[in-house]
Order: structure tokens, then C-alpha cells, then sequence
């Protein structure tokens, strides 16, 4: 740990270097064309491999820790806060990396294009913000002379996949058997199963791209259709193989390396071409800026579906339906329609129907994934004896102040049921998560059976009584 600790404060001392070799490129006599030419693209890839080779150390201390203390008690209380890191720093470069594409969509959408605008102007915007007013242009193609400090939006997407891959490795591919894996579903091996997440996600791209450069791309209203069936089935597929919970995340991720390969393969390279041909004075394609502009609208659209998926796992009356990958495939169009009604708001444009639709889609989830009011027979008076000895062993290794579960080295969310007087302060709960879903004990792990929860909804019903 204390090597893998200093050869990564050597690579980010190594920012420092590069930050004083560009300033002492800029100060000699060489024009500025020369100095880009010689040493643009050098000084800019070796800050990208600096970037990977800093991740690719953390991620070397990470396993090597894992390694050394696999199997001993440190393992679980490792798991979770690797867990917690790991989420924040993919949140944080989330929320960077959204909030700057629905900046520039909006941007795009709100700006002046007809009063007084210079010919090389696309349009431009004036906004006040934080105390301070700001004034924005946007070029038809490119200025006259394009300036040495350019900022690039690119950061923030790649370092929000892999923090988001890293996510999916720690929670469901770490302990596969655990998260990723539902007996009850399919039945395979941890290897086959994240084979399967992986490849699917590779596969996706590939698809994507291939509808993308197909002639269906010149059909938008076809292109959306056949590309929301792809999504479809990707979510139909990924609930016959994986937990519930599993399924929905392999979703999200299915669109979030949608967007990363956008920006990666598409974006960042038209917006290099541009610039490189500014610099040249040469004309420009204009259908490299436009086919960039156009992934970077697929990409505005599927922000909403990714974030849904980013908390899902928190409502079990999304996943834990019988009908999950439905749920989800409504709920991110519906999410996805209420996108296309801001981006229209913005435009200045009316619809009388986008809303609407979008919010019926949305309410009608929440109608059907209402719970069913049982009608099966209950003993007359369900003792809080035989629900007390179903907890203790199907739930107990888990939500306790000292759980005994290999995974959990504390109990999830803070639910203990090591008192009577605990159990029946959750009972809405594990009416929710045992009786209505059957989404705990997770993967039902325990073997909770059909007439064991039958037993505790009766309890419930039957007032919750502990006496």
C-alpha cells in the first residue's frame, strides 16, 4: 500500500511538470502554429495518461488491499467502504458531467440567432448568475483565430463511467453470487454471469454505433423507434439473467457507455478536427460538427433513464415487480418524453401532448405496481413467537448490530431486528420489502419460503401485535 501510495503522488507531482514544460514551450520564439504542431497533441496525451495511470494506481492499491485481506474479518467492513467511495465520487462526476450537458442543450436551445448578430455568429446569450453577468456567442464554425486556452468537456464523462464500471465491479461482480446472481432466475457461474454484463455493454456500443452510421440515422422519428426496441430488449434480457437489482443496473450501464462512447468517439474527435482545421485555415465538414451535435442530443435524452436507474435500487416497487424490466423500460421513456418537454420549453416551442402523455406514463407505473390486497386465509390469532423465530433466521444475519452475514459487517440502511419493539416500528417496511416485492432477504439469500411470508403479512394485518 505504501508504494502503490507513492508511485501515485509521483504521477500527480508529475501535473506540476507538464504545467512547466507547456509554460516554457509558450515562451520560446517559435510561432504558435509551430508550438502546436511540435508539441499540442504531445502535452495533451500525456495528461490523459497521466489521468489513466493515477485511476489505474488506485485501482491497483484497491485490489491488492482486497487480496491481503480476502476471508478475514476486515473483508466485509472493506466492501462497504470501497462501496461508499466509489458512489461518491461516481455521483460527483455525474453530477458534473450531467449538469454541463444540460447546460449546453439548454445554451443551444435558448439562444439568439436573429437580432444582431455578426456573420460569424450562430448565436448568442446573455445571462446573469452568482452576482455577475455573462455574455456567451457561439460560432457558425470557428473565429478567426482560435485561442490558446481552450476548455474541453471530456473529463467529466470519462471519469463518470469509470467510476460507474468500478461501482458495478465492487457491488455486483465482487460478490456475484451475493448481488449479481438470482438462482431463481438463471442459475450460472460468476464468471458466465460477468461475462455477460461485460459483453453486453461492449455489444451495445457496437449495435449503437451501427444504427448510428446506418441510413436509419437519417430517419430521426425510425431511428428513435427501433433504438427505444433495442432498449427494450436489452431490458427484457438483462431481467432473465440477473437479480432484479442486478438487471436494472446492467441497464444503466448499458446507456451510460451509450454516452461515454459518444463523447469519446464522436464528440471529442469532431471537436478536434474543428479545431485542428481552424488552425490550418482550412474549410471544415460541417457534418462532422453536425453528427457531434446530434450524439450529443441522443445523450441529453438519456440523462433522465440513467439517473432513475442511479436510485432505483432504494424503491423496491420498481425492481421487485413481477413485470421489473417493463417498469423500467416505461419509466425511462416516460422519464425521456418529460426531457423532450424541457428541451421545448427552452426552444421557446409549444406541445400540448408531450406532458401529458409523459405523466400518464409515469402515473400509470405507479397504479400498477400497487400492491394487490391479499385474500389468502389467516390463522385467527398469528403469534409474535412464530414471527420472532422466521426473523431470527432469515433475516437476523443480516439486519442486526451485529450481523454474522459474509458480506454485511453492519446492518444495511440501519435496520436491526434484534428487539421486538424494533420489528414492529418497521412493519411498512417489511410489509414493503418481504411480503409485497419479496425483494429481502436479498436474492433471498435465506431461503425465506412462500408460507413464511404469508405468516408475516398475516401478522401485519392482524394489527402487528408483540405482546
Amino acid at each position: 500500500m505504501a508504494i502503490g501510495l507513492s508511485v501515485l503522488l509521483m504521477l500527480l507531482s508529475l501535473q506540476k511538470t507538464i504545467g512547466k514544460t507547456k509554460s516554457d514551450i509558450l515562451q520560446t520564439e517559435q510561432s504558435d502554429a509551430v508550438k502546436e504542431e511540435k508539441y499540442g497533441g504531445i502535452l495533451e496525451n500525456l495528461q490523459g495518461y497521466l489521468y489513466g495511470a493515477a485511476a489505474l494506481m488506485v485501482v491497483v492499491i484497491l485490489a491488492l488491499i482486497f487480496f491481503n485481506i480476502e476471508g478475514t474479518p476486515y473483508e466485509g467492513h472493506f466492501r462497504e467502504w470501497l462501496n461508499l467511495l466509489v458512489r461518491w465520487a461516481h455521483i460527483t462526476f455525474g453530477i458534473a458531467w450531467i449538469g454541463a450537458s444540460f447546460y449546453f442543450v439548454f445554451l443551444e436551445n435558448s439562444l439568439n440567432r436573429t437580432k444582431g448578430l455578426r456573420d460569424e455568429l450562430a448565436g448568442n446569450l446573455w445571462a446573469v448568475h452568482g452576482g455577475g453577468f455573462y455574455y456567451l456567442e457561439k460560432y457558425k464554425i470557428a473565429p478567426s483565430e482560435i485561442p490558446k486556452d481552450l476548455h474541453w468537456f471530456k473529463y467529466e464523462a470519462y471519469f463518470t463511467w469509470l467510476s460507474g464500471f468500478c461501482l458495478l465491479c465492487v457491488v455486483y461482480y465482487f460478490n456475484a453470487k451475493g448481488f449479481l446472481i438470482d438462482p431463481n432466475v438463471l442459475d450460472i457461474s460468476p464468471i458466465a454471469a460477468i461475462g455477460i454484463g461485460v459483453g453486453s455493454l461492449a455489444f451495445g456500443w457496437v449495435l449503437y454505433e451501427w444504427l448510428s452510421r446506418s441510413v436509419l440515422a437519417q430517419k430521426g422519428v425510425w431511428f428513435a423507434i427501433v433504438g427505444f426496441f433495442v432498449l427494450v430488449f436489452f431490458a427484457w434480457f438483462y431481467a432473465q439473467v440477473f437479480s432484479s437489482r442486478a438487471a436494472y443496473m446492467h441497464f444503466g450501464a448499458l446507456i451510460g457507455t451509450l454516452m461515454v462512447g459518444n463523447v469519446f468517439f464522436v464528440i471529442i474527435p469532431a471537436q478536434k478536427e474543428m479545431v485542428k482545421a481552424a488552425k490550418e485555415g482550412r474549410p471544415l465538414n460541417p457534418e462532422l460538427g453536425k453528427h457531434a451535435g446530434w450524439r450529443s442530443l441522443h445523450n441529453n435524452y438519456l440523462t433522465l433513464p440513467v439517473l432513475f436507474v442511479m436510485i432505483s435500487n432504494h424503491f423496491p416497487s420498481t425492481f421487485g415487480h413481477e413485470h421489473a424490466w417493463a417498469v423500467l423500460v416505461v419509466l425511462s421513456l416516460s422519464s425521456a418524453g418529460l426531457k423532450h418537454y424541457l428541451n421545448l420549453i427552452e426552444k421557446k416551442q409549444e406541445s400540448t401532448w408531450v406532458l401529458p402523455i409523459s405523466v400518464f406514463l409515469l402515473l400509470s407505473v405507479v397504479f400498477v405496481t400497487a400492491p394487490q390486497v391479499s385474500d389468502g386465509e389467516c390463522e385467527e390469532n398469528v403469534s409474535f413467537t412464530t414471527v420472532y423465530s422466521i426473523v431470527n433466521e432469515r433475516c437476523i444475519s443480516c439486519h442486526s448490530a451485529q450481523p454474522t452475514d459474509d458480506v454485511w459487517t453492519s446492518p444495511p440502511n440501519g435496520v436491526m431486528y434484534d428487539t421486538p419493539e424494533q420489528i414492529a416500528s418497521l412493519t411498512d417496511k417489511i410489509m414493503q420489502r418481504v411480503v409485497i416485492t419479496k425483494t429481502m432477504p436479498q436474492n433471498n439469500k435465506t431461503g425465506m419460503t412462500p408460507e413464511e411470508r404469508d405468516i408475516i403479512r398475516c401478522w401485519i394485518e392482524q394489527g402487528a401485535n408483540i405482546e
